[in-house]
């Protein structure tokens, strides 16, 4: 009955391990001690050829016994404790509606290229006055280009070659501004190996609460003061999801701004969004929400 509730975690078998070890250890060296002292007695003594059934003392046979014994028993408490190692899962507080907006919190962000004002519309072009009055041509000149074999042929500065066109104008840049909405927004990574689309979120989501609050330290002077609430931080994510330009969207005070930004700068990388089949950089608001126990 004892051993049905027996429960051992990975620290104590690890532990009961080399506990074991040591003493198979420190038996062999304490067997080998006593024979070696023996040993020398019988020599000092001037019986330099030792019989077995002579000396028993010296004997290793005799104490086959009491080895067998001792590794009997070192096996069968291993194989208690492997039978009854327990796996714990930690004791991970997440806050009920974690990882959602509040509707007084909930702001979409301007992107770079909406916060830049719009250009101001160009000039109007310049009127054209037509006139009645009718322009005087000047008659033509023609003048002789006939060339005779004796005359001198020069180069003229008007025959060069024409300069070169100009160069292209450069490609416009693409616009790099972070998106809000894409086809395939990014997520947290952990659950790749999910097909459906509706449960690899779900799962993505909860990996990413799990993320947090396991590394997440609730402030102390917060702790102190009873101050709970959701703090807001805004992040990119890269084409090669890593996160960039993390900062501070709502602070809730008492250092649990900086503990949540902390956090989200330690995320490893994302499955980063996608639209049209491209990775894009997107912009991503973050709840994280403070509660006391």
């Amino acid at each position: 009955m004892m051993l049905t509730t027996l429960s051992v975690s990975g620290r104590e078998l690890a532990l009961a391990l080399l506990l074991i070890t040591a003493l198979i250890f420190s038996l062999i060296a304490l067997t080998r001690n006593y024979l070696k002292q023996k040993s020398q007695q019988h020599l000092q003594a001037g019986k330099s050829k030792l019989r077995l059934a002579k000396y028993p003392e010296v004997d290793v046979f005799r104490m086959s016994g009491t080895f067998f014994t001792t590794a009997l028993m070192s096996a069968l408490l291993l194989t208690v404790l492997a039978f009854n190692w327990t796996t714990y899962e930690e004791d991970l507080y997440i806050p009920e509606d974690a990882g959602s907006f509040d509707e007084e919190i909930e702001l979409i962000p301007r992107t770079e290229a909406e916060r830049k004002e719009p250009p101001p519309p160009p000039p109007p072009p310049p009127a054209i006055e037509v006139s009645d009055e009718i322009l005087e041509e000047d008659e033509p000149l023609f003048e002789d280009i006939y060339i005779d074999s004796d005359d001198e042929i020069t180069a003229s500065k008007e025959s060069a070659l024409p300069p070169p066109p100009p160069p292209p104008p450069p490609a416009p840049v693409e616009d790099e501004s972070p998106l809000i909405f894409v086809e395939k927004m990014p997520r947290f990574p952990g659950c790749e190996n999910i097909r459906n689309k509706e449960e690899r979120e779900i799962c993505a989501q909860n990996e990413m609460l799990k993320f947090i609050y396991k590394n997440i330290d609730y402030p102390t002077i917060a702790i102190d003061s009873g101050v709970e609430g959701t703090v807001v931080i805004r992040f990119v994510v890269e084409k090669d999801g890593s996160i960039a330009n993390a900062e501070i969207v709502r602070d809730i005070g008492a250092g649990c701004g900086k503990e949540a930004l902390r956090v989200v700068k330690m995320m490893p990388k994302w499955i980063p969004g996608k639209q049209s089949g491209q990775p894009v950089r997107v912009l991503f608001n973050l709840p994280v929400k403070f509660e006391l126990k």
